[in-house]
């Protein structure tokens, strides 16, 4: 379990192990590329822990496509032997997704990982999602499945003392200048305000509410503009995403987590090929 260390009068936790569990959006999809190397949120995140706890040690064990069965089957073990005091479990949109969705099977995943993860004495931290149906219309028809699985995501993580960052609370989440054009990741700007809310949750010296803050106002695109935006995002991102559902394939098959070692971290950004990940 993390302590807490008092620095004139402030408080805030030290944390000497910090391993993120999840998808594509905590491996930091979005954030970078696989050519310069992904950034991503938990990165962002781990870079303001390292700032009041030097010498803290981040992995990061998420993997793209992963549905919340596989993140628990491939990386809570390997998340508990590394004996972390902080840990992030993310998972359940690509869950979502998927034709045949079990609410109750995907919630109890997620409860088991909540569970073994608590009483081995690390404090977890998840996130509620925002309305995916604000960034995408077309993804009107799961605005239900969403709201269940936070309700469900809030009441487990109560029965086990796991701190809820709700990123779906405010309007900013769904802004577009957030979102890659997929619409299914969050861009650097994104990510960069989920590790601002998590890093306040946490009440890390320095960190506020300034992430939920909205953006400037911009005007709103014509209809046609709008129209055309869509069609586009069926024919680039939606068709090719269904393409591979029909094959039965994922776009993490193959991949392997990034850090899946506990490693310094490091303050400098995205790394460059061939670049030591020492940090």
């Amino acid at each position: 379990m993390s302590a807490t260390e008092h620095r004139g009068d402030r408080e805030h936790p030290v944390y000497e192990r910090y391993v993120a569990l999840g998808d594509s959006q905590t491996e930091g999809v979005g954030d970078g590329d696989d050519v310069t190397g992904l950034r991503g949120w938990a990165d962002r995140l781990a870079e303001l822990l390292g700032v009041v706890n030097p010498g803290l040690g981040y992995a990061n064990l998420a993997v793209r496509g992963r549905v919340a069965r596989q993140v628990r089957a491939e990386q809570l073990e390997p998340a508990l032997a590394l004996r972390p005091d902080l840990v992030t479990v993310v998972a359940g949109v690509n869950d979502i997704l998927r034709p045949r969705y079990d609410a109750v099977e995907v919630a109890g995943e997620l409860e088991a990982m909540f569970a073994a993860l608590t009483a081995s004495g690390a404090h977890v931290v998840t996130l509620a999602f925002p309305d995916l149906s604000k960034i995408a219309p077309i993804a009107r028809p799961l605005a239900p499945r969403l709201t269940d699985l936070n309700a469900r995501v809030r009441a487990a993580a109560l029965r086990h003392g796991v701190t809820v960052v709700d990123t779906g609370g405010y309007a900013v989440t769904t802004d577009p200048r957030l979102w890659t054009v997929d619409r299914l990741h969050a861009g650097p700007l994104g990510h960069e305000r989920i590790a601002a809310a998590v890093a306040h949750t946490l009440r890390l010296p320095g960190s506020d509410d300034a992430w939920s803050h909205p953006l400037p106002p911009v005007s709103a695109p014509g209809a046609v503009q709008a129209l055309t935006a869509e069609l586009r995002w069926v024919a680039g991102f939606l068709g090719p995403w269904i393409g591979r559902r029909l094959r039965g394939r994922s776009s993490g098959d193959g991949r392997a987590a990034k850090r899946p070692q506990l490693l310094p971290v490091g303050l400098s950004g995205p790394r460059l090929p061939g670049e030591p990940d020492a940090s």
